[in-house]
């Protein structure tokens, strides 16, 4: 991720096209400043005046668009996703409430009648190693006030003119991207809401592989006449164990699934005139937690794929891809919790817009400096932190002013920043999370700032003395 030449916001927003190149460099200087304090205000993660009017200036300029400022972001996702054999574009919508800011135009309302905000459609490309490598595509919207309470209305409108169009719109995202990596796999991601029989078709008239979490017990051709039966009818092929995160109150664990899988036609519902939809073949894939732990819901999963289940290990594979999904709950976590976006005032939901197009991205960096480590623990903590950083950050751990010659590996690297944000290190404690690397980072920041302002004095010191 990182270079001998480039910082992180140099590498994710360098190739923006804002314009005026010194959009861009004020661009890359605001990346910088919220990933150092990326849960501070805006004002606070400046450090003075004027940056902060210069930072407010920015947001505020009607000439930049969030897509001009995500695209060099997405250009860096790209290269990333060209390195990797299979890719996984997860899609999800979160809710931003910015209910306590009833002066910003352009609100729409949210799941209460009187809660005011915006609604976020991200299309998140992870591994199957569970390491994010970026934004593929965003969708931002509101729902107009005055169309609180008539759901019920919608089942009349053709899928087009409806809010789960998004995934559609997220799916040719991901068909676009399948397009411009034809040598890696792209598999379209969605939960139990991404169940809408229109994303089937058009999965196949796209050729874009889906891996879809099934809501609905769908009629299909099949004896039992019902998707969730005829599967329970299928003969049981065997276990997996997969770890189930953490949830509130409950513990990470690690859950036995028994699996079943069938080919399977699904009947297509009922549509208003004159839309008429054709049968649908896919694959499914029952997953069932016989033995929950004591108090704890049974884990099942029924997974809808265009992607062919033939055998044991295959649906096992599946399992195993579905369950990176977390990944993007995580990141919506770092940017509510960690990045703290619904606690910015501005006067347009615009201007939010362009906040939003370099916070998206500092959360991603946070949520990716924790999984890197975990994945790929060995190599060079350079891939993540600039020569000053990972010298700045060492000596400070070992209490020590000079630095070893050689940059300490990845995973020890995250553990010390961890370490600065509070993580104990023992040996029950597993691995550092996105809250205790988040608060670390804030903290290296200030380090940083001490190191650099020491080693500047020490040389001009030294350099004096020689004169």
């Amino acid at each position: 991720m990182n270079s001998d030449s480039q910082s992180w916001s140099e590498q994710e927003f360098g190739n923006a096209d804002l314009g005026d190149s010194r959009r861009t460099q004020r661009l890359i200087k605001l990346a910088e400043q919220r990933g150092c304090q990326p849960n501070a205000s805006i004002a606070q993660s400046c450090g003075d005046n004027a940056s902060a009017k210069a930072a407010y200036r920015f947001y505020e300029n009607e000439s930049i668009c969030m897509s001009d400022i995500l695209s060099s972001h997405q250009q860096a996702t790209q290269k990333r996703i060209n390195q990797e054999s299979v890719v996984l574009a997860v899609q999800d919508t979160t809710q931003l409430d910015y209910t306590s800011h009833p002066a910003t135009e352009g609100l729409g309302t949210l799941h209460k009648k009187k809660q005011r905000g915006i609604l976020m459609h991200t299309t998140f490309a992870v591994t199957p190693q569970r390491v994010p490598l970026g934004i593929i595509h965003q969708q931002i919207w509101t729902r107009p006030v005055e169309e609180f309470g008539k759901k019920h209305k919608r089942k009349q409108l053709l899928i087009h003119e409806k809010e789960s169009y998004k995934w559609l719109i997220s799916l040719e995202a991901s068909s676009h991207m399948q397009k411009e990596h034809p040598t890696t796999k792209v598999v379209s991601v969605g939960d139990r809401e991404a169940d809408i029989y229109e994303l089937f078709i058009s999965s196949q008239e796209l050729s874009q592989d889906i891996l879809v979490r099934g809501a609905w017990d769908r009629k299909v051709e099949h004896p039992e006449n019902h998707l969730w039966s005829s599967l329970e009818s299928q003969p049981f092929a065997g276990h997996v164990t997969v770890t189930v995160p953490r949830k509130g109150k409950q513990p990470a664990r690690q859950a036995e699934l028994s699996i079943r899988y069938a080919k399977v036609t699904l009947h297509p519902p009922q549509r208003p005139k004159p839309v008429e939809l054709a049968p649908v073949t896919i694959w499914a894939v029952l997953t069932h937690e016989e033995h929950p732990p004591e108090g704890v819901e049974a884990i099942t999963w029924l997974l809808l794929t265009s992607i062919s289940v033939n055998s044991f290990h295959e649906a096992c594979i599946l399992i195993q891809w579905y369950s990176c999904r977390w990944l993007i709950e995580i990141y919506h976590k770092v940017l509510k919790s960690g990045c703290r976006v619904e606690k910015r005032q501005f006067g347009t939901v615009e201007n939010i817009k362009r906040y939003l197009a370099i916070d998206n991205v500092v959360a991603w960096r946070v949520v990716y400096l924790t999984m890197v480590g975990r994945e790929t623990p060995d190599i060079p903590c350079t891939a993540i932190l600039e020569a000053h950083e990972w010298q700045a950050l060492y000596c400070f751990i070992h209490k020590n002013s000079k630095p070893p010659d050689e940059p300490p590996a990845l995973k020890q690297a995250t553990r010390w920043i961890a370490q600065l944000g509070g993580f104990m290190g023992r040996k029950r404690d597993g691995e550092p999370g996105v809250i205790v690397l988040w608060r670390g980072l804030q903290r290296l920041h200030d380090i940083v700032d001490s190191w650099l302002i020491f080693h500047l004095h020490s040389h001009d010191s030294q350099h004096v003395g020689k004169d």
